[in-house]
C-alpha cells in the first residue's frame, strides 16, 4: 500500500490581513494530482484542516471541491481527525455521507476506541491496512476538573490521559490487526505536541494544555505501530530521531518565521509491514522574505529578491534612527520599484525606544501591557482621535485572552 502523510493545511488563515486562499488552492490542486501520479492508495490528514472552528463559505468550498475529486480518483481512502483548530461537530456532521465515499473522518474523540479504529479494505472486503485515527484531545475529553488543583496536577493528568486514551485505540486496533492475520500495517494518527519537537517563530503552533509539560515523548507508541502520523507542529520533522514517527509539516509557511523552509508531504510505502518513507517538496506559489538591516541594505535584498516574477510577501526589520512615517514612505517606495509587497515593518530601535525607561531603575516588568500600548501609541504619533478607538480595541483583545479557555485555542 501506498500513503501519503499531511497535516495542517489551516484553510482560511490569514498572515496580517491578507486571505490566503489563493495559496491554499494551489496547494489541494497538486495534492490531489499527488494522489493521481503517486497511485496512493490512502491520504491520511492530521488535523487542523481549517484556521478556525467556524469557516467561511470559501474555505469550506477548498476543503468539499477537493474531497469531491479525491472521491473520483482511485484513491481507495481517505482519513482526517479534528486538530486542535477544528471544530469537532463542525467536521463529523458530514460524516456518514463522506463515509460512503470511502472518507473517513474523526473530528471528536470518543469513549469507545472501536470509533477511532479505521479498518482499509479492498474491493473484496479483505483488511488491507488498520488506521488508528486519534484526533486533537481536549481536556474535557482527559480529566476531570477538581477544586483546588494546582498547574502540575493538570499537567499530570493530561499527560495520564493521553496515554490512557491511546492505549485503548491500540488494543482495539492491534486486535483488529491480529484477526486479519497480523501482517497488515497498523498506522497511527495523532494531533499532539511531542517532546522535543521543533517550531518555528510566528507559525502560530500553541502548548495545546495547561502547561508545557504536557508533551508527549516517543513512548506514547508501541512497537506495534509502523507508522505515526502526526500533525499540529509546522516543521517537517521526525519525532525524535524515529524515521517512523513524523510531522509531515503545515504546506505553506504560516508565518515569516518559516520564510525559506521547505514544505513537503509524506509517502509512505509499505512492504508488508515494513515502511519506505519519501518526502515529496509541495511547490511554492509565493514567497515569505525577512529583509534586515539598514533601509539601504533593505532597499539591496528587495531589488535583489524582485523581479522574478513570483509573488513576494515581505516582514522588514530596519536598523536607524529614521521615523515610522519616513521608512514606511521609503520602503512603500521601494515595494512599488520591486514587486514586494511588505506586510509588516519592524524597527529595532522603536522597540527599544518604546520600553526604554523613563527612570534609571524602571524595567518592562514594572510596566502592564497598557503602558506598554500607551508607549506604542506615543512613539508611532498616533492621533489623538484614533488614538482611543485602539485602546478600546486592545482593551478588548486583553480581555479575551485572559479569559479564553486555552482548550478553545
Amino acid at each position: 500500500m501506498i500513503f501519503l502523510h499531511t497535516s495542517d493545511w489551516h484553510i482560511g488563515r490569514a498572515l496580517f490581513g491578507k486571505r490566503r486562499y489563493d495559496e491554499q488552492e494551489a496547494f489541494l490542486d497538486w495534492l490531489a494530482d499527488t494522489v493521481d501520479v503517486e497511485k496512493a492508495d490512502a491520504l491520511l490528514v492530521a488535523g487542523d484542516i481549517f484556521d478556525t472552528g467556524t469557516p467561511g463559505s470559501r474555505a469550506q468550498e477548498l476543503y468539499y471541491r477537493f474531497l469531491v475529486r479525491l472521491s473520483a480518483s482511485a484513491c481507495r481512502h481517505v482519513v482526517i481527525i479534528g486538530g486542535n483548530h477544528d471544530s469537532p461537530s463542525f467536521l463529523d456532521a458530514p460524516k456518514p455521507l463522506l463515509a460512503a465515499f470511502g472518507i473517513h473522518v474523526v473530528g471528536a474523540a470518543s469513549e469507545d476506541p472501536a470509533r477511532e479504529v479505521i479498518e482499509l479494505k479492498d474491493a473484496e472486503g479483505r483488511t488491507l491496512a488498520v488506521v488508528c485515527a486519534v484526533p486533537y484531545l481536549r481536556e474535557r475529553d482527559l480529566r476531570t476538573a477538581e477544586a483546588g488543583e494546582g498547574t502540575a496536577d493538570k499537567d499530570r493528568k493530561a499527560l495520564e490521559g493521553i496515554h490512557a486514551h491511546y492505549a485503548a485505540v491500540f488494543e482495539e486496533a492491534v486486535r483488529r490487526r491480529d484477526a486479519a492475520g497480523g501482517s497488515v500495517p497498523l498506522v497511527a494518527m495523532g494531533h499532539l505536541f511531542a517532546a522535543g519537537g521543533e517550531v518555528s517563530e510566528g507559525d502560530g503552533v500553541r502548548e495545546l494544555y495547561i502547561g508545557s509539560l504536557a508533551r508527549v515523548g516517543t513512548d506514547l507508541f508501541p512497537r506495534e505501530v509502523d507508522y505515526v502520523a502526526l500533525g499540529h507542529l509546522h516543521v517537517p520533522q521526525c519525532l525524535r530521531g524515529t524515521e517512523h514517527m513524523r510531522y509531515s509539516g503545515s504546506p505553506i509557511p504560516m508565518g515569516f518565521g518559516e520564510a525559506g523552509q521547505s514544505k513537503s508531504i509524506v509517502r509512505i510505502r509499505f512492504d508488508g509491514r515494513s515502511p519506505d518513507i519519501t518526502l515529496l517538496p509541495v511547490p511554492s506559489t509565493r514567497t515569505l522574505a525577512r529583509y534586515e538591516g539598514t533601509l539601504e541594505q533593505v532597499g539591496i535584498q528587495m531589488r535583489t529578491a524582485g523581479g522574478n516574477g513570483r509573488s513576494i510577501w515581505a516582514e522588514v526589520e530596519y536598523d536607524g534612527p529614521e521615523s515610522p512615517a519616513v521608512v514606511r514612505d521609503v520602503l512603500e517606495t521601494m515595494a512599488e520599484e520591486t514587486g514586494v509587497e511588505i506586510l509588516r515593518i519592524r524597527s529595532r530601535a522603536l522597540m527599544a525606544r518604546t520600553l526604554a525607561a523613563q527612570a534609571s531603575e524602571e524595567s518592562l516588568d514594572d510596566l502592564s501591557p497598557s503602558e506598554v500600548f500607551d508607549r506604542c501609541l506615543l512613539e508611532h504619533e498616533v492621533p489623538p482621535d484614533w488614538a482611543e478607538p485602539l485602546r478600546d480595541m486592545f482593551r478588548e483583545v486583553m480581555r479575551e485572552l485572559v479569559e479564553r479557555d486555552p482548550q478553545d485555542d
